[in-house]
């Protein structure tokens, strides 16, 4: 990168003033990481301080049965296909109650599109959910994709579909459904009908009706880097507009690493695509932060990022860890490199702490549970935040 733009950019991030479609464009192409990452960490700290947020939550999906059949997706099945399944009611309650014991405090839920589950099936899940786990248990569900998809199978609009789950206990959509928004990439990789102007108006409404939701960028597929600019661009516009988002969640486009039992790939992109490496994850997480400067957090998934990338993305724009998770279905588990099934409360504060920053444990609204120590400054070398 010439000299007198990276001053020009690292002058305009420092003062607070807002980055440009372009701006974004050159900072992903910087050849300095490390210059990239410090740039990111001094933004995030000034919003965040040295804290890094987690909590204790578990990700519930009902079902995986789907109409669609995305290009990237390995967790879909159709009726009657080996290992298609849809819990009933009972089942979800069952499985949510078994963490009631580790402090639960979010319950997220997403599903495939069900062609024949009646929209009742939904507020009705919500509703018993809500009456079993504690009052400090909040209900993270379902993508605009599928509210998109009950006003299809419901006959109501999404304003009415939303009334009726708040009413039964909805406090957060989940972010999820945004992948790309660029047409041009897009029409490749989904295969539904949610595309930008859906997403937007749904998220528009939830915020209109109080509720603060999550924003996510699905990357390192066939997209450019120019459509992940296009794509948080297009965020943060709607951010301005309604305020309503709480953070952005950039996801680590995967490959289906696992035997599937029936002999099928359903992820028709890895034959022809490379995952991202951690380097281009950090690049990623930088330039994110960076330009979506009206959203108060930026979270890395360590399932779909591993764990030592997760630590070194908080040291690059990131402020939040997630939580513990469980039985994650959406993507494989990543066990290529060595992420686990879940990781428990002091499992969080361990990898936080070693990365130099000091926990805090939050609920789906971003209320501090609890504030913990950071790194024990009576160690021999304390840690320090990472580089990479």
């Amino acid at each position: 990168m010439d000299a007198g733009l990276k001053r020009e950019l690292e002058e305009k991030a420092l003062a607070g003033e807002r980055l440009s479609r372009e701006d974004g464009v050159a900072l992903y192409e910087a050849d300095d990481l490390a210059w990239l990452g410090g740039l990111a960490h001094e933004v995030r700290t000034r919003k965040n301080g040295d804290t890094v947020y987690f909590n204790v939550n578990r990700h519930l999906n009902m079902t995986n049965v789907c109409t669609a059949s995305c290009a990237y997706c390995s967790f879909q099945r159709k009726p009657g296909e080996q290992d298609a399944y849809t819990m009933r009611i009972e089942e979800a309650v069952r499985l949510a109650r078994a963490m009631e014991g580790d402090g639960l405090t979010e319950l997220h839920i997403v599903n495939g599109l069900h062609p024949t589950l009646p929209w009742r099936y939904y507020p009705r899940s919500l509703r018993a959910l809500k009456e079993t786990l504690p009052e400090t248990v909040s209900l993270k569900a379902f993508t605009a994709t599928e509210i998109h998809h009950f006003e299809t199978i419901s006959g109501l609009s999404a304003s009415e579909i939303l009334d009726e789950l708040i009413d039964a206990g909805l406090e957060s959509l989940t972010g999820g459904g945004a992948e790309i928004f660029d047409w041009e990439v897009r029409q490749h990789i989904v295969d539904h009908r949610t595309h930008w102007e859906d997403w937007s108006r749904i998220h528009r409404l939830a915020h209109a009706k109080g509720l603060k939701t999550p924003a996510t960028m699905l990357y390192g597929h066939i997209e450019e880097r120019r459509h992940r600019v296009d794509h948080v661009l297009r965020l943060r516009e709607l951010q301005d507009e309604t305020g309503g988002f709480q953070v952005f969640i950039p996801l680590r486009y995967q490959h289906d690493f696992v035997d599937l039992k029936d002999g099928k790939v359903r992820n028709r992109l890895q034959a022809r695509t490379t995952m991202a490496t951690g380097a281009e994850a950090l690049r990623t997480f930088a330039v994110s932060r960076l330009l979506f400067d009206n959203v108060p957090h930026v979270k890395v998934f360590w399932v779909m990022h591993g764990l030592q990338t997760a630590q070194l993305a908080l040291q690059h724009g990131a402020d939040d860890m997630d939580g513990s998770v469980v039985e994650y279905k959406i993507t494989h588990d990543a066990d290529n490199f060595g992420t686990p099934d879940k990781l428990t409360r002091e499992d969080l504060l361990e990898l936080i702490r070693d990365a130099g920053f000091r926990p805090v444990e939050r609920n789906t609204r971003y209320e501090v549970v609890r504030e913990y120590e950071g790194p024990d400054p009576a160690r021999r070398e304390s840690p320090q935040p990472m580089r990479a």
